[in-house]
């Protein structure tokens, strides 16, 4: 490594973008640092994926307990301290695990804030610290923008809505993508009153329409959660008696009382660490990469939710490898999303691999479909599933190209069809592989299958 620098790759932000990309660069011989000002893992670790995966995991075996026939008559009670407890746990065993695996890869770690000085110098706790490249993994934040109140009205965000210690009688969540869907089922399953509200025209958005019209009936049915789309919040405030929430439903203004509230209203990209000064160019999108994620200064990349777009854990995980690939080989291959999972963890779960019907519509392109309902599966009659569906999407040669699963254990059952998709299998190959009979893996099979059988055209 040349003397000039103190590193060849220094990496600002430890999420799994980041850590991706350090831990594979010094595989590659590279000297590499990486940079983390909150927690080592980032929210990925520390307050999304992991500590959630446990919590919703706790919240739905208590649903499912405490609501069977078969336990009626028992008495049961959530001990939220010892769910924090849990979350606590697990989260601090996969930071320890990535620890141990950027030490066995000669990471160097380096705690604290970076700002960069000049194009090849960055400040961390007051030292500096220069390299001859920089990797921007900064991750991103909840975007609070445009609601009243605030500065002034305390409220829980996707970090801190698992972690309290008292239930709430009633909650409202607002926004009711992914998180928010997640948040307010979590609570409604400990046997919160929750009000869901969305200012689109449906929860979940960016999902098919069948998935948010099965969902939103779930969550009144089977939760009783009240939700409320095409509501624009535009105030939150707090008085004698209660917090409440103003919002518009068209042109009416309505408020509705509550005791805690909790927001999930997305996420803005990372851009403060002082960009300007090394030249590297942005927006309130994020940071401007090319498909190669390079800047506008060419030494520096950046990768992961700085730069915006769909976040993902898994395409951050892409992302990471795909530029620490190119820069060891000297590629220029794109990033390869094929077969990704888009993942909602809600007591009926919801995977979306790859396409659904919504992105092909907008990209004009065609394809087949066909819809399992799954109280008609063998497995669904087994646990008197009233609720989800299978769908896959082939294109005119019968390979798959995506699919949606709203059902249980959505994200095991997405994993045959990412490999699918991944490998361009076809409708028949998947058709004609074994599958359990009293699973609901089986629903897959008749999905493919009749993706393969021919229609007989009327006479």
């Amino acid at each position: 490594m040349s003397k000039k620098y103190d590193f060849q790759y220094i990496v600002i932000g430890s999420g799994p973008a980041g850590i991706t990309v350090a831990t594979t660069l010094a595989k590659g011989k590279k000297g590499v640092a990486l940079v983390e000002g909150r927690f080592f893992g980032g929210s990925n670790l520390n307050t999304r994926d992991v500590p959630y995966t446990a919590a919703l995991d706790f919240a739905h075996t208590y649903a499912k307990v405490s609501s069977s026939p078969e336990f009626a008559n028992q008495d049961f009670s959530v001990n939220l301290p010892a769910v924090i407890a849990r979350t606590q746990k697990a989260t601090a065993a996969t930071v320890n695990s990535e620890k141990a695996l950027c030490e066995a890869s000669s990471v160097v770690y380096l705690s604290g804030y970076a700002n960069f000085l000049d194009a090849h110098a960055i400040a961390v706790n007051d030292k500096k610290i220069t390299s001859a490249h920089f990797i921007l993994a900064t991750g991103s934040h909840l975007n609070t923008q445009d609601i009243t109140g605030i500065d002034t009205v305390p409220f829980l965000n996707p970090e801190t809505a698992i972690k309290v210690r008292r239930l709430p009688r009633v909650i409202a969540v607002i926004g009711a993508g992914s998180t928010g869907c997640e948040i307010a089922s979590f609570f409604a399953e400990l046997g919160s009153k929750v009000v869901l509200l969305e200012a689109a025209n449906r929860i979940l958005p960016q999902e098919d329409t069948e998935v948010s019209t099965t969902i939103t009936d779930y969550f009144a049915h089977q939760l009783g959660i009240n939700v409320l789309a095409n509501c624009k919040v535009v105030a939150i405030g707090q008085d004698a008696t209660s917090k409440y929430i103003i919002f518009r439903y068209g042109t009416v203004e309505k408020m509705v009382r509550v005791e805690e509230i909790a927001l999930a209203t997305g996420s803005l990209p990372n851009t403060d660490s002082g960009l300007e000064n090394a030249k590297v160019k942005y927006k309130d999108t994020g940071i401007i990469v090319n498909k190669l994620f390079e800047t506008s200064a060419k030494h520096i990349y950046a990768i992961g939710d700085c730069i915006g777009g769909e976040s993902s854990t898994e395409r951050a995980y892409q992302q990471g490898l795909t530029l620490a690939t190119n820069i060891i080989k000297k590629g220029k291959n794109p990033v390869n999303y094929c077969g990704t999972t888009r993942f909602t963890n809600t007591p009926l779960q919801i995977a979306t691999v790859d396409a659904n019907e919504q992105s092909l519509k907008k990209q004009g392109r065609k394809y087949k479909k066909s819809v399992i309902n799954l109280k008609e599966t063998t497995a669904g009659q087994i646990d008197g599933l009233e609720y989800g569906f299978i769908k896959l999407l082939a294109n005119k040669n019968r390979y798959i190209i995506g699919a949606t699963i709203v059902a249980p254990h959505a994200g095991l059952l997405a994993e045959e069809i990412a490999l699918a998709i991944r490998h361009h299998h076809t409708a028949v190959e998947l058709a004609s592989t074994p599958h359990l009979i009293n699973s609901y893996n089986q629903a897959i099979k008749l999905a493919a299958r009749n993706l393969v059988i021919k229609k007989k055209s009327p006479k």
